[in-house]
Parts: structure tokens; sequence; C-alpha cells
């Protein structure tokens, strides 16, 4: 089975942010750059998926500057085999854009399938699965918590609120993969030596013209202190009043 997977460099979200100088972009200056979370998650399912087969091919695909490769070697290091940099000077927040890029790489390379993590943590946006999906005209499953891939099928379980759903789909397809699905592994020092040697493409990434741009960007404002208004039943009045009058939630 030939796999691919679509990562993207994420920013430490344990860190503080700060917005660069041109107001419309963060400064990356000391930030701590890693594959995101759900991307993390889709490529340990990959590897488990052709552990099991016994055979196969991993290609990890992702969009970006050449400080991609790292992120791209350390995927190679968890024991995927190839990798391929859809090289631009920087990601675009417009996901349309960032599909395009993958659809024109992906349509062509004879995967069974090709996963993405539900979401990248950065953005949130959730889009660039599906629409890689549609782009390419394949069925689409998103969220999976459970996955499994047999005889030219797939059957994935997705979590509702309250309940689950289990779907089935033909393969080729695209499943965005959800968190508790699996843990990603550890790179070992076998696996860092070996992604050294490992093929890395490079390739221009086929954008298009990007319909979504950021014209301004701005942090939250500070928290202010809190204050108390009394004790016990005596305050709840005052506090009714508060709520309706200053914070006007009521």
């Amino acid at each position: 089975m030939k796999i691919a997977v679509c990562i993207k460099r994420v920013a430490d979200m344990e860190t503080r942010f700060k917005i660069a100088s041109d107001g419309v972009s963060v400064d990356e200056t000391g930030l701590k750059f890693d594959i995101g979370d759900f991307d993390g998650y889709a490529a340990e399912v990959a590897l488990q998926l052709n552990e099991k087969e016994g055979k196969g091919e991993i290609v990890a695909i992702s969009v970006g500057p050449d400080v991609v490769q790292e992120t791209l070697r350390k995927a190679m290091s968890m024991g995927i085999d190839r990798a391929v940099q859809l090289k631009a000077d920087k990601v675009p927040v417009d996901g349309l854009a960032i599909a395009r890029a993958l659809a024109a790489e992906l349509k062509d390379g004879g995967y069974d399938l090709i996963l993405f993590g539900r979401m990248a943590v950065d953005s949130a946006n959730q889009t660039v699965g599906p629409m890689t999906a549609e782009l390419l005209g394949l069925p689409c499953v998103t969220a999976a918590s459970k996955l499994e891939i047999a005889n030219g099928r797939g059957t994935a379980r997705r979590e509702l609120e309250g309940a689950a759903e289990i779907l089935e789909f033909p393969l080729p397809a695209v499943v965005t993969i959800d968190e508790g699905i699996a843990r990603p592994r550890y790179p070992s020092l076998k696996g860092i030596m070996a992604a050294k040697k490992k093929p890395l493409e490079v390739k221009p990434a086929q954008l298009g013209e990007p319909h979504l741009t950021v014209t301004a960007m701005a942090l939250p404002p500070e928290r202010t202190g809190g204050r108390i208004i009394g004790e016990g039943p005596a305050a709840v009045p005052e506090l009714v009043r508060l709520l309706q009058t200053e914070a006007k939630v009521l």
C-alpha cells in the first residue's frame, strides 16, 4: 500500500507569541517548531498500517520554505520512507492554495491512502484535507479516531457528541486523523541516522492565486484583575446587577 502523509511545520503552542513588525504575521524569533500534533498521529497511523501489511511505501509531503526540511527529516526518522518539499517562500493562510499545491503533487502519485491531521494546531481551520480530497475527486473521511484498511476498502470511526459513527469507503481516499488514535513514536538514533540518507525531493509549490490573506493581526487584550463584591447570598443582587450593566451578559 502506498500512503501519503501531508504534514505541517508548526510552532510550539506553549510559546508566548509576538506579532512581527509587518503586523500580519508571527515573529518567529526564538520559536521552536515541530510536526503538528495531529499530523504526528497521521504519520503514526501510516506506519502502523504498513507494518501490518508488511510492504508498501510512505511519503511525507509538506509545503513551505527550506526550513520544512527539518520537519520532513523528523518524519523520516520515525520510519517514513521518503519526503517531498513543495517549496514556497512562506505557507499561505489560504487553505485552498495549499490544497491546490498538494493535489497537483498527489494526483499522479498512485497513492492508495492520503492522510492528514484533523487540523493544523496553529490555524485550526480543518480545511486543507477536505479541499484536497475535493480537488482530487476522492472520498474523504474527517476526524477519524480509528482506521482499518482491508481488501481495498477502509473503515473509520468518528466520534460525535454522545455517540460515534462508523463509515466505510473505497480506496483511494483521503482521511484526516483525530487525537486518541495512536501516539506518535519517538525517533530512534538509528532512525535519525537513516533519515539523513533518505531521499527528500524539492519541487516548486503550485499554489495558484490565493483568495484569502491576512490584513491585520492583533493579540487579545490583557485580562484585568477580578474584584470581590461580597460573600454569600447577600452578594447575589450586586453580582446580577454588574453582569447586566457592566459585563452585559444577562
